[in-house]
């Protein structure tokens, strides 16, 4: 499996600064072409990093969460990668090998890897290879709720998780649930969705749950708010709660992104 990242670099003089780059009151998309060296941000507490910041709470808009890109030269990392306590981490690994280590215990990532680091925990990243390391990195505020403990620290990996296929489509249309969804201790889940040339999501989903939507494989056509806009490989998309969305994956190979949504929690009032 091939999973997209941010290609850096810069485009030659001889591409038209005209683009395919949105950004709405309900929806934002922003295309692989526009995630250049140029829009990336040193971190305090990092070594070798940078990173890619392509959404974060903006008042009016998605509020919920952040969603980095996050690059390590090699012997690059943090031993203190999370400024904020109260702050959960999710991450997807893209391409590179790294080492995650949570209260204490060393777990090897690679590319497909999945990380859940619960809010409060003591993490550190590095690469301790000679490549690159690439992976995206959700944030979010956990919240509490009654009765309900923290989640526990969770890696995992892409191919060891089976896809959970969507009723009544055929196959077509699939989405890889790293975390329990009746897990009720887990307020957001980081899935990849999955369709087979010719799915399609067949209505306008329109409701509560914010997302950020990274196009890991392959193309498609996809339906925000009114607007149909076609999507590749490292395209990102953000939406504000209640942005109606479908899509019909294109091309020859499977449609793949990596999906937040907010879950499991009353809105606050």
């Amino acid at each position: 499996m091939s999973y997209a990242f941010p290609p850096g670099g810069l485009p030659g003089q001889q591409v038209h600064p005209e683009g395919t780059a949105i950004f709405t009151q309900s929806y934002a998309v922003l295309p692989a072409i526009t995630q250049r060296d140029i829009v990336t941000s040193l971190l305090p507490g990092w070594t070798g990093a940078r990173a890619w910041i392509l959404a974060r709470p903006l008042s009016g808009f998605a509020e919920t969460f952040a969603q980095y890109a996050l690059e390590l030269a090699p012997g690059g990392g943090s031993d203190t990668p999370e400024p904020d306590a109260g702050a959960q981490a999710i991450l997807f690994v893209a391409q590179g090998n790294a080492d995650l280590i949570i209260d204490g215990v060393l777990h090897a990532l690679e590319p497909g890897s999945f990380a859940y680091v619960p809010a409060g925990t003591k993490w550190s990243l590095w690469n301790r290879g000679d490549q690159t390391f690439q992976t995206h990195w959700i944030r979010k505020t956990w919240e509490p709720a009654s009765g309900l403990d923290r989640p526990g620290a969770l890696v995992t990996h892409d191919r060891k998780v089976a896809p959970t296929q969507m009723p009544d489509c055929d196959g077509v249309w699939a989405t890889t649930r790293f975390v329990d969804p009746a897990d009720l201790r887990h307020d957001c889940h980081v899935n990849i969705v999955t369709f087979q040339p010719g799915g399609r999501i067949p209505f306008a989903e329109t409701h509560v749950m914010e997302h950020g939507l990274y196009v890991l494989q392959g193309t498609a056509d996809y339906l925000l708010n009114t607007d149909w806009v076609r999507v590749g490989p490292g395209d990102f998309m953000w939406l504000r709660a209640f942005c109606p969305q479908a899509c019909i994956a294109t091309g020859t190979e499977p449609f793949r992104y990596l999906l937040y949504k907010d879950v499991n929690r009353h809105p606050k009032l």
